[in-house]
């Protein structure tokens, strides 16, 4: 099935896959949020943070979401100039399964305001609708109090505690596992 590549607007937040071309604007975003971003997710190899590795990387997340394994958003703000976040759904299994994985960061400097909420519920919607999924599943490390209550706040109810789940920053760590069922 070919997949128009969605473009999804709230007041404050465009949610969209960025192209090649776009690449400068996820290379601010990464070094910006450098050292911010890097207690929640694994370790970064130097050029992760070049204009190189995002023109690459972006044409194999577009590729992916046309073949349907991966919806990668990156949030915008509403002049489309600057990347605030971004939302990944991951691993998305179909079958009998017909789930995937979010993982989600904001940058530092937007937190607190309610963004990633509002993306969410965008992105979450899309993925239950648009792609038939049944089940969204989202782990976050028990540390991370603001990540819990988001995604509480969102309807994901926690399934269980998976110890040394992920390797985050060069440490196996503990994640709360949870999950939103499309009912």
């Amino acid at each position: 099935m070919k997949r128009k590549s969605p473009q999804l607007d709230s007041t404050r937040v465009h949610a969209r896959l960025l192209e090649p071309h776009e690449a400068d604007l996820m290379v601010r975003f990464r070094e910006e949020n450098r050292h911010h971003l890097e207690q929640w997710e694994p370790r970064r190899r130097p050029e992760f943070f070049t204009e190189g590795f995002w023109q690459i990387n972006l044409r194999l997340l577009l590729r992916d979401f046309r073949d349907g394994t991966s919806v990668c958003f990156s949030l915008l703000n509403t002049q489309e100039n600057e990347v605030i976040g971004v939302c990944n759904y991951t691993n998305i299994i179909r079958g009998t399964f017909q789930s995937c994985h979010l993982g989600y960061a904001m940058s530092k400097q937007f937190e607190g305001q309610g963004l990633m909420y509002e993306a969410l519920t965008l992105t979450n919607h899309y993925l239950f609708k648009e792609h038939g999924l049944h089940r969204i599943m989202a782990g976050y490390l028990p540390r991370n109090k603001r990540s819990g209550m988001l995604l509480d706040k969102l309807g994901f109810e926690k399934e269980g505690l998976a110890r040394r789940y992920l390797k985050i920053n060069g440490r196996w760590e503990d994640h709360v596992l949870t999950a939103l069922i499309n009912d």
